[in-house]
């Protein structure tokens, strides 16, 4: 027999152990179950953005809050990936969308945030 060795696609990744968030074409932002706990499972999350640095920030809020952007499960799974439908949010900074990107998260001051300066890695071909 002649087998041949299947290798996967490429751009699959295995789910990381470290905080990670994808911002999707669709302008949502996705966080990985780590990011996620990073900032203790909001309900809501306001979005905040750094224009000097280009950083995203989430930081979570009442959820009464005007500003208020709730955080979903994906198909309602308890492990996530957990999204934030940021499309305006997107739209009104001049974030590029026309690829989605996966970013590495860091906590600061209670803040989740995502450094968009620089390469990122698209999901689809790394």
């Amino acid at each position: 027999m002649q087998f041949e060795v299947f290798h996967r696609r490429r751009g699959y990744q295995r789910p990381s152990a470290e905080p990670e968030v994808t911002i999707t074409r669709r302008g949502i932002i996705s966080l990985n179950e780590p990011a996620y706990a990073a900032i203790g499972r909001p309900e809501t999350v306001e979005l905040l953005y750094d224009r000097a640095e280009q950083v995203i920030g989430l930081r979570p809020v009442q959820r009464e809050a005007q500003h208020a952007y709730p955080v979903r499960s994906q198909g309602g799974k308890p492990g996530g990936p957990w999204n934030v439908h940021a499309r305006g949010f997107t739209l009104h900074y001049g974030i590029d969308t026309s690829t989605a990107i996966r970013r590495p998260a860091v906590v600061e001051d209670g803040v989740l945030c995502i450094n968009l300066a620089g390469e990122g890695s698209s999901r689809w071909t790394l």
